[in-house]
């Protein structure tokens, strides 16, 4: 193996985000050895994460290490995995090689957790595969950036494994879900602006009302957690097959409600803290709560809605960050942090690579064209290419007409 060296590029050289790519391949070439379509070993970069509060990084040593073992160069910005306790020492110690901004942004593939910030428009370009995750529906300012690059974005939230399910949206779903009712019980509390409601209650006190919006993975989880904390849960959703499971797994210790107006409104007068758990992949969630409904709500109750990412499903929603959280707004306390799990970003950084590295791997020794097609649900994840939109959902939202990624991707 050929000894590990801290440099400012992939030549050694401190040079801009550009200058590598003479002397690089594109993530897609001709087939030189069975199941591969690369020339040479395909450089995979990780940038440290720059959107405030983040603090997961794309990659682990692991994933470092069995992507160098397959012939590929990983380019990792010094510190990146800092944040989520994970050293340079241990990227160096599985084959990566630490660089810095620019170095790591040069790289034919690069990786990401969250959407490229406006302070990073400048480093893509034509001849780059993003792949990470990207909320094009809730950041149209993002859109305009990967289109006027001709960037090929992959986006992990879009896609679908063979059962048509949300491989990389789920571990992160998960996390976020058993998150929102921690966050929600520490919010409550009078110091931090709420009603003073402890979730469990206390013997002869009734216990915390939780209601939660969506019975996907998000809300099953967060009612899960919130039971575990003995609330008193209500789990609205309008796909009674979900429901009816949720129903059998807990055995009636989370009350379960059909969707509508009517419920939606009832409910959230009588909540201590409700967690927005609404999804529609790609495009925005829908808002099913109504300012008029949050103005209903007791004072000092409180709002965890994990769809802000995608627009959010309360009207009253704002984004905010891990360092301002809160937004008061009827005198209802608002939590609309867009990257929840990065407050436990050890956990959600393992949970993450342990989904989207097939997937790396796949695009590092196929490129795109190839690797859809031994990962056909990779291609539902494609969302802009070669200054096209190719996701019929992100399309539509924006407004513009979805193109087939094989008229833009070269073979």
């Amino acid at each position: 193996m050929r000894p590990n060296r801290r440099i400012g590029s992939p030549d050694g050289r401190s040079h801009g985000a550009r200058g590598h790519e003479s002397r690089s391949r594109q993530v897609d070439g001709p087939t030189t050895a069975p199941g591969r379509t690369s020339v040479a070993p395909v450089i995979v970069g990780v940038p440290a994460e720059v959107k405030p509060g983040e603090n997961r990084v794309a990659l682990t040593p692991d994933g470092a290490r069995e992507l160098v073992a397959h012939g590929h160069r990983v380019l990792v910005e010094n510190g990146a995995g800092s944040g989520s306790s994970i050293t340079d020492a241990d990227f160096l110690a599985g084959g990566a090689e630490l660089v810095d901004t620019a170095g790591a942004w040069s790289a034919q593939l690069v990786l990401k957790v969250k959407e490229p910030q406006v302070s990073e428009g400048g480093f893509l370009r034509r001849d780059l595969v993003l792949f990470g995750y990207l909320h094009i529906a809730a950041y149209p300012g993002l859109a305009h950036m990967l289109l006027q690059s001709g960037t090929t974005a992959i986006a992990y939230e879009t896609v679908r494994d063979a059962s048509g399910a949300l491989p990389l949206l789920a571990p992160m779903s998960e996390v976020a879900g058993r998150l929102a009712p921690q966050i929600g019980a520490h919010f409550l509390e009078r110091g931090h602006g709420g009603r003073g409601v402890l979730l469990g209650g206390a013997p002869g006190v009734r216990p915390a009302r939780v209601v939660v919006l969506g019975a996907g993975t998000v809300g099953s989880n967060a009612a899960w957690i919130a039971q575990g904390m003995e609330a008193e849960v209500i789990l609205i959703d309008r796909n009674l097959d979900r429901l009816r499971l949720v129903d059998q797994i807990h055995r009636g210790r989370i009350m379960t409600l059909a969707s509508n107006r009517g419920v939606i409104e009832r409910s959230l007068a009588e909540a201590d803290l409700v967690i927005g758990a609404v999804l529609v992949p790609g495009a925005k969630a829908p808002v099913i709560v109504t300012e008029e409904m949050v103005a209903t709500m007791k004072p000092g109750s409180v709002i965890v809605d994990v769809a802000v990412d995608q627009g959010g499903c309360v009207a009253t929603t704002v984004e905010t960050t891990h360092e301002h959280p809160i937004v008061l707004r009827h005198d209802v306390l608002h939590y609309g942090v867009g990257n929840i799990p990065a407050a436990v970003p050890n956990t959600s950084t393992y949970a993450l690579t342990n989904a989207t590295f097939p997937y790396v791997l796949a695009l590092a020794d196929h490129g795109v064209r190839h690797a859809v097609e031994t990962a056909p649900g990779l291609a539902e994840g494609i969302t802009t290419a070669a200054g096209a939109v190719v996701n019929p959902a992100v399309a539509e939202v924006l407004g513009r007409a979805a193109v087939d990624f094989r008229e833009v991707i070269a073979g």
